[in-house]
């Protein structure tokens, strides 16, 4: 088939670059010249584990395209993807400005292209509320007028980035959300190559394949937020989250998945997306009381970590206190990503621990194993970002753990505690045993443990 995908952000690009694997003929659009000559190059612009030598393979075969030109994308295009951002006004509602964007430059070309055209089937790939999708439909219908044919669907996605390509191409479902049979069989068609492990496609109405993606990640942050508040609970009763957890996931009802504790969820999906649902209430009357305590709870999770910071050097946040506990004091943080396995920053809790130390006097230093460029961008004179491990900690008062990257899971703790000025450990995703922390000498806070002491 001949696909289009609007904007090459994480959604579009990961798509656009499987669907090409699989024979098709896709072409990636976007807006911004200086993407579209690194792309044309090979040079991806996130961090994404195998997209990088996917994207060569697919653009040498010449199944893959990457064009400025709106007109010419849409003209052959089957299937039109809009892939573009959906972000989160001051408020909490979901900005649609480029998907609106994105729908009038749609309709200027099939309008264009006049009544006679094969009609396109225009997807909406991007998160957006319920009922966004329809309301596109209408928006392009009310620009062409009725002579002019296309259809709407709705195709969430489910990438967990630092996995992408493995779930796009071995989904555990495909959800798509269709007005007649024949739109559903054309998905079919286009994603038979990626179930064929026996996983289904669930064809529905368009309101409920939005509100799927919609259901899973904020059920999922539900998971995070409630594995978090219970270690608290664990903080204060003397209880150890982790053997809590075992005892707990090892019921068939409940599972093991997305319930570690640490400094809660980050990234680009599950704030926006719990947001979007207390949003979505409001809207209609219908508060959405256990999005709101959800979204609480994480946010709160933060604070009370470094909470910990700042009682450990004798202040406590607040006026004063904070400035005459970390006043002069050196923070290292290892983990700037909001998750390992990708260099997405936003709303990564690594941010809001350094703006909140630097805030209360200390000098900040931080590695990220492939996040510090954006980290660089996105902190400038907050913190220094070093590219060694080891350089980071040097002379520091503490070292925070605020991404749980492979490369700090074993690390030579004789080593750190020479280079430390002080053996403090501030673990936000509970990677080491307390029996190694008191072996080693270290005072030691994690979540949802007892603190260690060093001796």
């Amino acid at each position: 088939m001949r696909l289009t995908m609007v904007g090459t952000g994480y959604v579009g690009l990961v798509t656009g670059v499987c669907f090409s694997n699989t024979g098709n003929d896709v072409t990636c659009l976007d807006v911004d010249p200086r993407k579209i000559e690194k792309l044309k190059k090979g040079v991806c612009p996130i961090y994404e584990p195998g997209l990088e030598e996917m994207m060569e393979h697919n653009f040498k075969a010449g199944r893959l395209h990457y064009t400025l030109d709106k007109a010419e994308s849409y003209k052959n295009a089957e299937m039109i993807f809009i892939c573009v951002g959906t972000p989160t006004g001051e408020h909490g509602q979901t900005d649609l400005k480029y998907v609106f964007s994105a729908a009038d430059d749609i309709a200027d070309a099939i309008k264009a292209l006049g009544p006679n055209q094969k009609p396109k089937v225009i997807v909406m790939k991007s998160t957006v509320p319920v009922g966004t999708t329809l309301s596109v439909r209408d928006h392009i219908r009310a620009k062409v007028g009725p002579s002019i044919p296309f259809k709407v669907a709705d195709n969430p996605e489910f990438l967990k980035e630092g996995a992408a390509i493995e779930d796009f191409m071995k989904p555990d479902r495909v959800v798509v959300g269709v007005e007649d049979a024949e739109t559903g069989k054309v998905f079919k068609e286009l994603y038979d190559p990626f179930v064929r492990n026996g996983h289904p496609i669930f064809l529905m109405d368009v309101p409920s394949a939005e509100m799927v993606k919609y259901c899973a990640n904020n059920f999922l942050a539900t998971k995070i937020s409630f594995i978090n508040e219970m270690a608290n609970l664990c903080e204060a009763y003397g209880a150890d989250i982790n053997r809590v957890r075992e005892g707990m996931c090892s019921d068939k009802r409940i599972g093991s998945a997305f319930l570690y504790p640490g400094l809660g969820y980050g990234g680009s999906c599950f704030p926006k997306d719990t947001l979007a649902c207390i949003m979505m209430g409001d809207k209609c009357g219908i508060e959405a009381t256990l999005s709101k305590s959800v979204h609480a709870v994480n946010q709160k999770q933060r604070d009370r970590f470094f909470d910990k910071i700042t009682a450990h050097f004798g202040g406590k946040t607040g006026i004063g206190g904070g400035v005459a506990g970390l006043q002069g004091k050196k923070i290292a943080f290892w983990g700037i990503a909001f998750k390992p396995k990708t260099d997405d920053i936003r709303e990564a809790p690594a941010l809001t621990l350094i703006r909140k130390a630097n805030g209360y006097g200390a000098t900040c230093v931080a590695f990220d194993p492939v996040a510090n460029d954006n980290g660089r961008e996105e902190l400038g004179p907050t913190a220094t970002i070093t590219n060694d491990m080891y350089e980071c900690i040097k002379g520091a008062d503490a070292l925070v753990v605020s991404t749980d990257w492979d490369e700090f899971k074993s690390p030579d703790f004789a080593k750190i505690k020479s280079l430390m000025k002080s053996p403090v450990i501030f673990d936000g995703r509970n990677l080491y045993r307390l029996e190694t922390m008191e072996s080693q000498g270290f005072t030691y806070y994690s979540v949802g443990r007892r603190v260690v002491k060093a001796k």
